[in-house]
């Protein structure tokens, strides 16, 4: 349920209504914009008599919603959110350049890999420590290891760092971890999500490889019922009837997403396609079609990368792409 406030309302009054709403069992989810406050209840609603909610002086409208995700919903919070990861912001017309490495190799690489994508005009640092692989004979990363060296490049560079996570267990290894990534084959680990909620960083949430949007968005649910609302939606492609690529990318999903939810939506045209000659135009079509940002796979010797190197993009392929990129977000 929605309850919009008039403009000018009290604070007095307003918190009085709210510890009313809190009474009662629900939860309340509160959204300041320029010109109104929504109040979003949250839980068995039932019972609420809107007739007299309307009837309260304070009160502008009141709507019941039907759909299941609340917290992340744009009836719920009618401006976009912008997720603030150090100086770098996401959303609300701002756009995010994440690109680096598949997976962490060493020193040497993930350094260099960092200080080229930053010329380049990138803004965040990708780079697997943690690898989920569809072999238990792949390169696994380098877990521990691999998230000292990526802070070792957020050193030289000034990159935040966007690292994926796998299990709870591993939680006290991201202590200082900038942005949390939740891979496709864990968007639906529910125990893994509610303990990001409690976290409060920023935690990039990856559409899992067969799964809705409404599943994306009950996702992004868990981690906010949970306490955290800085969660970033991410497009990688879906599995479909595709023969020639990885995935299929979904652009029609950026959107879509926008206009349920409030929350940033990146695109990863890396994984969806999984060549690197795709990366580009795939790249270039996600910002045309409005995303906030795009996390794009950079490796300095892609033959001989330990993970995804042919979907990989040298430095100067990539700070080509930044070119297009910024030249397309110029006339949109």
């Amino acid at each position: 349920m929605i309850v919009v406030l008039k403009q000018g309302t009290q604070d007095e009054k307003q918190s009085q209504l709210i510890d009313w709403f809190k009474d009662m069992g629900l939860g309340v989810h509160i959204s300041t914009g320029a010109y109104q406050t929504v109040l979003g209840l949250i839980g068995d609603t039932t019972k609420v008599d809107t007739d007299l909610i309307e009837s309260l002086d304070i009160v502008e409208s009141v709507k019941r919603v039907t759909e299941t995700f609340k917290c992340c919903n744009r009836k719920f919070h009618p401006d976009d959110t912008i997720i603030s990861v150090g100086d770098v912001k996401i959303g609300g017309g701002n756009f995010a350049l994440i690109a680096g490495p598949c997976s962490v190799e060493n020193e040497e690489q993930i350094v260099y890999v960092a200080k080229a994508v930053k010329e380049a005009g990138a803004n965040l640092l990708r780079g697997g420590a943690f690898k989920p692989r569809t072999s238990p004979y792949d390169f696994q990363g380098l877990k521990g290891e691999g998230i000292e060296l990526l802070k070792i490049a957020r050193k030289e560079t000034g990159l935040p760092i966007v690292t994926e996570i796998m299990s709870v267990s591993d939680l006290p290894l991201f202590e200082d971890i900038d942005v949390l990534q939740v891979g496709a084959r864990n968007m639906q680990n529910f125990d893994l999500l509610k303990e990001l909620g409690r976290t409060g960083k920023p935690i990039l949430l990856k559409r899992g490889l067969a799964n809705t949007l409404k599943e994306l968005l009950m996702s992004a649910e868990y981690i906010m019922a949970s306490g955290n609302e800085n969660v970033i939606l991410c497009e990688r492609g879906i599995r479909t009837y595709s023969d020639y690529l990885r995935n299929t990318l979904d652009l029609a999903a950026v959107p879509m997403l926008h206009e349920l939810s409030h929350l940033p939506v990146i695109v990863d045209p890396s994984h969806a396609t999984g060549i690197a000659r795709m990366v580009s135009p795939m790249a270039m079509a996600a910002t045309a079609c409005g995303c906030d940002g795009l996390i794009i796979e950079v490796h300095n010797d892609p033959p001989h990368a330990l993970c995804d190197g042919a979907q990989s993009l040298r430095p100067e392929e990539y700070a080509e792409l930044v070119r297009k990129v910024e030249a397309i977000r110029g006339v949109i």
